[in-house]
């Protein structure tokens, strides 16, 4: 027997991350500390995703010391391996695990440096402009389509986000043709990626470095200028003072991760950038008991509450090759008004054995006889834009004993009913695009071979919590951009309405959902906040 270990799947190409790190960065592993430790900066970010990175760079670039603090470790391409075992417990809240209070939905975050931007499928879009209507509707001035439309061209100039010019894999495909068979109208995404091998891996970490995230971009240009870096180290509390940040305090992890190990870390800053993302940024901040005064704290957060659909073909689909996300449709977005019934964005979601099987209703016989069928297999996934109607208010973040951070987020009848319209529409599709049969991703649905068959069924099926699986990778809100302190935690410029040197700079700050995997709108808003943070700090402002 050879006992020879396999060759590396990841291919030999530069590490950025290692190269930097025999350079010189600044980067303290805080699992390696063996005595506390304080320090001192000009702004101290806490989280290093969109909004930190973006935020990081800026600030850095703007002459100012800067400190990026990240719970979960420093991994880089060499580590990306194409393996969804080694990936979800590495790269990912909770091992991909993380769920709403009552178990009835399954949430993506990213948990390592560059945030859910290392892991994220790579689609690209502006807030749409009837969002950023509603938000200037219902109190918050200055962020309408022209205002953030140079914050946006920026970002995107920086981040390689372009149109994909790629032909879309089958999977991606099938939702064009069955769409375009019934008259629904599709697009092509634009994507944050320059020289992409395609392989469709994404998820796992970028094996080489062709996706434009944090990891890659930002977090590098600021590390290169000066900022330091510590990892694992968890940001436990805000000490507060007299309407101000006195310092922050910081916990250091063990080597997995997961177990404080005794050190504590004091960070001393004259302003603190909150972008940890929504849930683990309203939870710092409950931790810390900021001032609330109008309990804003932790309200509407918002999911969109994500469900799917799967079908099986004659011929091999391979969802995990490609590109994995480059068709989709707002044909169910734009023909309601957006504070009308719930509206929902279809997308086709890449497909890889443990996401897929974990996600699939069944068990024992019938799972193995889908897992069996895995090349053949196709999925669309709606995303349910939440937050636009009254009932729609989301969930709420609130704390357990120990701290960790709790969302509770109710299904309505709301939102079941957008629920059946779009398995409905996603069933339609797929039966018009070829399926031999349709699965509904439903504890009690079976697979359906004729559109009429599925159709009677999907309307008969009981829509409650974990009969029908519901998922999201796009969490959004708790501490709301509002001009009145009244609606909301966060001021238009990014500043806690009661914490004159606290801003947060993450997804945390919408209103509502957006309607669009949200990446874009919060490197765009976090570039804009940043640059003016600069500038308040006597540094200079980002040229957008």
């Amino acid at each position: 027997m050879n006992s020879n270990p396999l060759p590396p799947i990841t291919p030999a190409l530069p590490d950025p991350i290692q190269l930097g790190l025999a350079a010189g960065w600044d980067v303290t592993d805080a699992s390696t500390l063996r005595a506390d430790r304080r320090i001192e900066v000009d702004v101290a970010i806490i989280g290093s995703g969109a909004g930190g990175g973006v935020s990081a760079e800026i600030l850095t670039r703007a002459g100012l010391s800067v400190l990026l603090i990240e719970e979960g470790p420093l991994k880089s391409s060499r580590d990306f391996k194409m393996r969804e075992a080694e990936a979800y417990p590495a790269l990912y809240q909770e091992s991909a695990a993380r769920k709403t209070a009552d178990k009835a939905i399954n949430i993506l975050q990213g948990r390592s440096v560059g945030g859910s931007t290392t892991v994220n499928w790579t689609s690209s879009f502006r807030t749409p402009e009837a969002t950023l209507r509603f938000w200037e509707k219902n109190g918050l001035s200055g962020y309408g389509a022209a205002a953030l439309q140079p914050w946006f061209e920026m970002m995107e100039r920086r981040l390689h986000i372009e149109p994909w010019s790629t032909a879309p894999n089958e999977n991606n495909d099938l939702l064009r043709r069955g769409a375009e068979r019934l008259g629904i109208p599709t697009a092509g995404m634009r994507r944050n990626v320059k020289d992409c091998w395609n392989l469709g891996y994404c998820g796992m970490g970028c094996p080489t470095n062709a996706k434009q995230s944090m990891l890659v971009t930002t977090i590098p240009a600021a590390l290169a200028g000066g900022a330091k870096l510590l990892t694992r180290a968890r940001a436990e509390r805000l000490q507060l003072r007299d309407g101000r940040v006195e310092h922050l305090s910081c916990r250091a992890l063990d080597g997995a991760g997961l177990a404080p190990t005794g050190v504590t870390i004091q960070v001393h800053a004259r302003h603190y950038v909150v972008s940890g993302g929504a849930i683990n940024s309203p939870a710092l901040l409950l931790r810390s008991q900021a001032p609330d005064p109008y309990q804003q704290l932790g309200r509407r957060t918002f999911l969109h509450p994500t469900v799917v659909c799967a079908a099986l073909f004659e011929q091999p689909v391979n969802g995990f090759n490609g590109a994995p996300q480059s068709v989709y449709s707002d044909h169910f977005l734009e023909t309601d008004p957006i504070d009308g019934p719930i509206g929902y964005k279809l997308e086709a979601p890449p497909l890889h054995p443990v996401l897929f099987s974990t996600t699939m209703q069944g068990f024992g016989a019938g799972h193995a006889a889908m897992m069996r069928q895995f090349p053949h297999a196709h999925a669309l996934l709606a995303l349910l834009r939440d937050g636009f109607a009254e009932q729609s208010p989301g969930g709420t973040v609130t704390l357990h004993d120990d701290g960790s951070p709790r969302l509770d987020y109710p299904l309505n009848d709301f939102i079941w009913d957008g629920v059946r319209r779009a398995l409905l529409t996603m069933a339609e599709i797929q039966f018009a695009a070829g399926a031999r049969s349709v699965h509904p991703v439903h504890e009690m649905a079976d697979g359906y071979t004729t559109w009429p068959a599925a159709r009677a069924a999907i309307m008969a099926l009981p829509l409650q919590p974990l009969q029908t699986r519901v998922v999201s990778a796009h969490v959004m809100g708790g501490c709301a951009l509002a001009d009145d302190a009244r609606h909301g935690v966060v001021a238009g410029n990014g500043v806690h309405h009661q914490l004159e040197n606290l801003s947060v700079h993450d997804g945390s700050l919408f209103p509502t959902s957006i309607g669009a995997n949200p990446q874009l709108s919060i490197y765009g808003i976090a570039a804009r906040l940043a640059s003016g943070l600069a500038q308040r700090l006597g540094g200079k402002p980002a040229a957008a």
